[in-house]
């Protein structure tokens, strides 16, 4: 049904871990990236780690080979699907890369459920080095915002969506993540709409022990506790770690933990 508008982190939440951290790890430079991770920024440390990957003869393709490999739990394909059938509009808010992103969705079948991926820039070189660049350009012109890292903040990412539809008539905004980046862009939405963050990630304690309210920000933001049901449907498709189920259009959503501590 149209008039709801899903945005998913990518790692740790369609796919079941950090994209970067796997191809580092599966073509053996996890040595390497542990001694350079203190010196840099991630976003440049994995443009470096590229360049490594390169000179030391690792192509494109055996970096394409690891990335169909990446594990997934067997629910988020058809969640993502249901929703889409559905009519939900599915859009992907990642800090991995486009080409890690778009590589992993399309060898899922999936490039064409969503209609936008806001993520960091990358293309592959003339001399077939994989390039990766902050979203924002933290040199010449930061964002600012101190609840996220310097080459992204999800929060004005979330905002330049909510701008794009408005003229669409009133949408509802789900959220899905998992980590302390997606914060953020949680803070950012409105009354009727909903959160899902992955149950014992760092998104999830952070609702649980920093609610936004108390923290003099957005207090519009949902915290409920217990078990929970938002709407009704026959489509039910749960997600990863979160004892909760994808919310579009006339889905239900039940949470059957105790919700936060």
């Amino acid at each position: 049904m149209a008039g709801i508008v899903a945005v998913f982190d990518f790692d740790k939440t369609i796919i079941d871990l950090d994209s970067d951290n796997w191809v580092v790890d599966e073509l053996g430079f996890t040595d390497l990236f542990n001694q350079l991770l203190p010196t840099m920024p991630w976003n440049t440390l994995m443009d470096t780690m590229m360049k490594e990957l390169h000179s030391q003869g690792k192509t494109i393709d055996d970096i394409v080979e690891v990335l169909k490999r990446v594990p997934i739990h067997p629910r988020i394909i058809p969640a993502i699907k249901a929703a889409h059938a559905l009519g939900c509009e599915l859009r992907i808010v990642s800090d991995a890369n486009l080409f890690f992103i778009e590589t992993i969705v399309k060898h899922l079948g999936l490039s064409d459920y969503f209609s936008e991926i806001n993520t960091n820039p990358s293309y592959v070189d003339e001399e077939g080095r994989l390039r990766i660049f902050p979203y924002h350009d933290f040199h010449s012109s930061p964002h600012g915002c101190n609840l996220c890292p310097p080459n992204m903040c999800k929060g004005m990412i979330m905002e330049r969506i909510q701008a794009s539809v408005a003229s669409e008539g009133k949408k509802k905004f789900i959220y899905l993540g998992d980590g302390s980046g997606d914060f953020c862009p949680s803070l950012k939405l409105r009354e009727g709409d909903h959160v899902m963050p992955r149950k014992d990630y760092p998104l999830w304690d952070l609702i649980c022990k920093k609610p936004p309210s108390r923290q003099g920000r957005n207090p519009r933001m949902e915290r409920r506790r217990g078990p929970r049901e938002r709407a009704a449907s026959t489509h039910q498709h749960n997600f990863h770690g979160r004892g909760e189920q994808v919310v579009c259009g006339r889905m239900q959503v039940r949470d059957d933990s105790d919700g936060c501590p």
